[in-house]
């Protein structure tokens, strides 16, 4: 089963990501962690992903691609996987496909988190993250024990610059003007399943799982 979850920034496809990966036993391959380990691990790659992603831009396709490809060769890919965060604009689809083609490969569906820009910058811009262990957690949805203070491992929590409202919007923006495009491209396809990313967890869940079966 190999699926590509779509949907905008803070649409909450990540979560679904890791329940699929969960019940399915297929992994969940998320770029941003890709991207996060590399800075992590301060290799070049990391450096100039960080570059982009602090100024709430796209990582350019070239660094992607390979990462991702390299990633889906790895033994527990043989299954399926859950991609989350790639393909983001119609080359890197292309380019996915391509790669998938040659060894025989295609995927089985891509699954749209609908959710309204307002929504999401609110859910967002409410957003913290552990600056220690990058636990992440909601002042509203998701709120620690102990208010700025991470449950895991007691590290400060901070508002990522990537979660404040004016990146948010900036980031909405480039994902309608080169994301938006991959709805039609999956469409196409004939794989495009799309749920209403509104409503509770749960909820979201359940009919992405009456999907995949």
């Amino acid at each position: 089963m190999k699926i590509v979850m779509l949907g905008a920034p803070g649409a909450g496809k990540g979560t679904q990501a890791k329940m699929i990966s969960e019940k399915y036993g297929i992994p969940h391959i998320s770029t941003g962690d890709i991207f996060r380990a590399n800075i992590k691990e301060n290799t070049d790659l990391g450096k100039k992903a960080k570059e982009y992603m602090d100024k709430g831009l796209l990582v350019p396709d070239e660094l992607v691609v390979d990462l991702v490809v390299d990633r889906l060769a790895q033994d527990d890919a043989k299954k399926g996987y859950v991609l989350d965060g790639f393909p983001r604009t119609i080359p890197q689809a292309e380019a996915l496909d391509e790669a998938l083609a040659k060894i025989g490969e295609k995927l089985d569906y891509a699954i749209d988190v609908d959710v309204p820009d307002e929504n999401i910058i609110n859910r967002m811009s409410g957003r913290r993250a552990c600056v220690s262990c990058g636990g992440t957690y909601h002042i509203k949805y998701n709120p620690t024990k102990k208010e700025g203070i991470c449950d895991a491992c007691g590290g400060e929590l901070i508002l990522r610059d990537d979660d404040k409202p004016e990146t948010v919007t900036k980031r909405l923006n480039v994902y309608h003007e080169q994301t938006q495009p991959l709805i039609d491209y999956y469409t196409k396809a004939g794989i495009l399943k799309e749920v209403d990313g509104t409503v509770d967890l749960d909820a979201v869940f359940e009919a992405i799982v009456k999907i995949l079966g």
